[in-house]
């Protein structure tokens, strides 16, 4: 039972922000394509299919994540208690987790049309070097976007078996999505991470967040509203949608303080409900 303990602490599954993060471009994707006139068993099916493979690769990308940053993950208050740091799970044992975990995911992704398996094989090396973005450049934030979006053109895809121009300016405004939440989820460790010389978007606009965050949500919801008018969604539902966007992403900067990590962790998580919010957007300018 205690290996059982530090297998779900090792992999986060207690905490579903980080999938949850991962899936919301996969089934915005796949809704975008998705022709509801046909049989919605197929839709659901694919739904449970990306879910299950971004719960197993983001329990995957963990446990890389935490043996690449073992020695950084020890030095910093937030991470030190990590498995992997506190060498309570060896880096052996760690690998062998990942590979199986990887292995499951490859069975999901087995169910998936051939364009799409490549381009998710395509996406592994992505996965699996972010981490060591932070140890040479102050944007591992963008890196993180255009892996963490690949969903998108992957649920595409699997409906289209091609990679659009809709999708395409949908993908590269939610790199600027993510750019945007995760700088918010930096400034939880930034005094950590400037004492051990580590980058980020959050040390590098640290004098200057908020103008940063303001361009990276202006940015997606513009895409969002480019995709929506390539896509033909009703007027008023489009209207509608980016509203409610815009609302959530003015209360996020409102009530964000990025000197209480407290506040950037809770402004971070909330973007699981805008996730939910574009997911019934799109399902609205599909009908």
């Amino acid at each position: 039972m205690n290996q059982v303990k530090l297998f779900i602490e090792l992999t986060r599954l207690k905490k579903p922000i980080g999938y949850m993060l991962l899936f919301w471009p996969c089934a915005w994707g796949l809704t975008l394509a998705y022709d509801f006139s046909t049989n919605l068993n197929i839709y659901f099916f694919y739904l449970l299919l990306f879910f299950l493979g971004s719960v197993l690769m983001r329990s995957a990308g963990c446990i890389v994540n935490d043996i690449l940053d073992k020695e950084f993950d020890a030095k910093v208050f937030r991470t030190k208690d990590r498995p992997i740091a506190s060498g309570k799970v060896s880096i052996k044992l760690g690998i062998f987790y990942s590979l199986l975990l990887c292995f499951l995911a490859l069975l999901v992704l087995l169910n998936f049309n051939y364009f799409t398996i490549i381009l998710a094989l395509g996406s592994m090396p992505l996965a699996f070097t972010y981490p060591l973005m932070k140890r040479f450049t102050y944007w591992p934030q963008l890196f993180l976007g255009i892996t963490f979006n690949y969903g998108l053109i992957l649920g595409w895809t699997a409906v289209k078996g091609q990679v659009d121009l809709v999708i395409v300016v949908f993908y590269i405004g939610a790199i600027f999505w993510t750019l945007g939440y995760d700088t918010i989820y930096g400034f939880q460790d930034i005094k950590d991470d400037e004492i051990i010389g580590l980058k980020s978007t959050s040390i590098k606009f640290k004098n200057k967040p908020y103008l940063l965050l303001l361009s990276c949500y202006s940015i997606f919801s513009f895409s969002l509203l480019i995709s929506g008018y390539l896509m033909k969604f009703n007027k008023i539902s489009l209207l509608i949608f980016i509203t409610l966007l815009i609302q959530m992403f003015y209360f996020q900067l409102k009530k964000l303080d990025i000197d209480n990590p407290s506040s950037c962790l809770k402004t971070f998580k909330s973007n699981n409900y805008l996730g939910l919010i574009v997911f019934f957007g799109l399902l609205l300018g599909r009908f």
